[in-house]
């Protein structure tokens, strides 16, 4: 008795089978005294009676806390989450079986909850690694647990080659609730999310790069400039053409007959400029493909028989591109090379995890100015117009990939391209 504390059940059924017990003695007593019986014989009758009672009230006593203990246990599997413990009761009717069957009421509740919920985390970790942008997943003790494929744009590796790093180590910083990157604050920002998963919050660290946003916006800005000026060109240009021309047809004079041939001639070029450069900010239908490098690399070595082009492949068989598409960024590429006044021009594809590289070299005289190279309308070329480069990159943005160009130590520019690879 003295395991059971005041106010508990335990405590107030012991006390009341004692109460019972000791009137159901009083009361033999008394009614033995009715016979005249010795002490002794009186002695063992009590004790008999006494026994029977505490057997019947120990076995009563176990059957009902039994009860309760048995609907703990059940509460215990749902909270560590084993919804397929149920708890049977004694009693096949009253409150005690209403109270277990409403416990497995509330398991089969749960089990679907979490069967819908671990249904929703498969979606989210689903979307991760469908989007393209980097997305890190910390657990409760602030270790790496999860990345997507876009790790690698961060630190050029897979994720699972930093699982369970700590945040420091990967060179994340966080300052009153905000993230950050050390080495490239300036490039990426940070977004912060919480999830729950198997009972456990996670952190969810979402990377924006501030660099392609910006990119995106002042190309937007130019290519609304462009679209402006193009219109009014168009406007302006086709009256004057046609009245050139129909000033040209009954004209007296050869050299006023030259002069407005000239102008309809100038006219059509003008047009023709305006039409090109609208290109830069169309959106392509592309119908990408498998895109065989053998056959690439033949149709560009015949293009360019004339000049030393090099073209190597290594652990790749094909590009996932639109054929026309990419194959006319190549040549552009290639072309601005030669026009570089580069002798030699290496080309290599090659394929790192899901992505495919493409590598062009060159030992030209490189880039004077790399910020603007593809801004529309800049050119470093006498007889430029500042389409080329604007138009490789719309082209492989448009396929989800990247374009980058770097001078090389000593002579040249190295282009990089990123595409992703069809799976």
């Amino acid at each position: 008795m003295s395991n059971y504390k005041n106010n508990s059940l335990e405590w107030y059924l012991v006390m009341r089978f004692l109460l019972i017990a000791a009137v159901i003695l009083g009361l033999s007593w008394l009614l033995l005294l009715q016979f005249s019986w010795s002490s002794w014989d009186s002695a063992i009758i009590l004790g008999v009676i006494a026994s029977v009672q505490l057997w019947l009230m120990s076995h009563w006593f176990k059957k009902i806390i039994s009860a309760f203990d048995r609907g703990l246990l059940h509460l215990e599997s749902v909270q560590a989450e084993d919804y397929n413990q149920f708890a049977k009761s004694d009693f096949a009717h009253g409150q005690v079986a209403k109270f277990h069957a409403q416990l497995k009421q509330l398991s089969l509740y749960l089990a679907n909850q979490k069967s819908r919920y671990d249904q929703h985390v498969f979606l989210v970790y689903q979307l991760i690694d469908q989007l393209d942008t980097p997305i890190l997943v910390f657990n409760k003790n602030n270790k790496l647990s999860y990345a997507n494929g876009a790790f690698s744009q961060l630190y050029a590796q897979p994720w699972q080659m930093y699982r369970n790093a700590s945040p420091k180590l990967l060179g994340l910083v966080q300052h009153e609730n905000r993230w950050s990157l050390a080495e490239k604050e300036q490039q990426w920002q940070v977004s912060q999310s919480q999830f729950i998963d198997d009972g456990e919050t996670h952190q969810l660290l979402v990377f924006t790069n501030i660099e392609t946003a910006l990119r995106d916006s002042q190309q937007a800005a130019w290519h609304q400039i462009i679209r402006v000026m193009s219109h009014e060109i168009r406007n302006s240009l086709t009256p004057v053409s046609s009245l050139a021309e129909g000033l040209a047809t009954r004209a007296e004079k050869p050299r006023d007959k030259q002069a407005l041939d000239l102008i309809s001639e100038r006219c059509h070029h003008l047009q023709d400029f305006v039409s090109r450069y609208s290109s830069l900010s169309q959106q392509f239908n592309l119908n990408p493909s498998h895109v065989e490098i053998q056959s690439l690399k033949q149709r560009l070595t015949g293009l360019f028989n004339q000049h030393t082009l090099i073209i190597e492949s290594s652990n790749i068989q094909w590009l996932w591109a639109d054929q026309t598409f990419i194959e006319q960024v190549l040549i552009n590429l290639i072309k601005n090379a030669i026009e570089a006044s580069a002798t030699t021009i290496t080309l290599h594809f090659s394929q790192h995890q899901s992505k495919a590289h493409i590598t062009l070299t060159d030992n030209g005289h490189g880039f004077a100015n790399l910020d603007n190279l593809f801004v529309p309308l800049f050119t470093t070329k006498p007889e430029g117009q500042g389409i080329g480069l604007s138009f490789c990159r719309n082209i492989i943005t448009q396929h989800n990939g990247q374009i980058e160009l770097t001078n090389n130590s000593d002579h040249g520019v190295t282009v990089a391209i990123t595409l992703p690879i069809k799976t």
